[in-house]
């Protein structure tokens, strides 16, 4: 692994790091501030244990203008979406509830009740989710976004394959430059 010691106002450069495996997924109710990654990344907030990894996607649109005779031309972003997705093979109602705007649970005797639907209980809440993905060799990865899940649910139950739920959050900006996501990366120094 080679990895550029910073200077100044260098960045360091680690160029033979490959990614591979998934992580966890964590979540906070969004309080306006993004919290760091180690209050986040904590068992008490862990959404489930994932199925099927993780995946970030960041997308665009673009508008160009340009003459009529294709002498000038300016391109410039007009808007951005960014989705953090898992399966969670672990749930219950109270991770149901983060994932659904109208979920609410309730603890009755030895029963968990989860009730979902109805437009008058939309909480309204962001969460901080954030997908940790451990590497004890190349050093660790965090993802983290602010927003909700716009994937909805749908459970399966088959004879002969886990109930996953499949969760699709999209960003909302986390601060006042519009950031959509934030990675962290945990850059080993040993070996320079």
């Amino acid at each position: 692994m080679a990895v550029t010691e910073a200077t100044g106002n260098t960045k360091r450069k680690q160029t033979k790091t490959i990614t591979l495996g998934s992580g966890h997924i964590y979540y906070k109710e969004y309080s306006g501030t993004l919290p760091d990654t180690a209050t986040i990344c904590t068992e008490a907030n862990r959404l489930g244990y994932i199925s099927g990894g993780a995946h970030l996607e960041y997308s665009n649109e673009v508008y160009t203008a340009t003459d009529d005779l294709g002498i000038v031309k300016k391109t410039k972003i007009t808007t951005e979406t960014v989705t953090l997705g898992t399966g969670l093979a672990t749930w219950n109602g109270d991770s149901l509830a983060v994932l659904l705007a109208t979920g609410r649970t309730e603890i009755k005797a030895n029963r968990r009740i989860t009730k979902i639907g109805g437009l008058d209980n939309d909480n309204g809440k962001s969460y901080v989710i954030c997908f940790h993905h451990p590497d004890k060799k190349d050093g660790d990865l965090w993802v983290t976004i602010v927003g909700k899940n716009t994937n909805g649910l749908t459970l399966d139950f088959a004879k002969d394959a886990e109930s996953v739920v499949e969760a699709l959050f999209t960003a909302e900006p986390s601060d006042d430059e519009g950031t959509l996501v934030v990675i962290e990366e945990e850059i080993q120094t040993t070996g320079t």
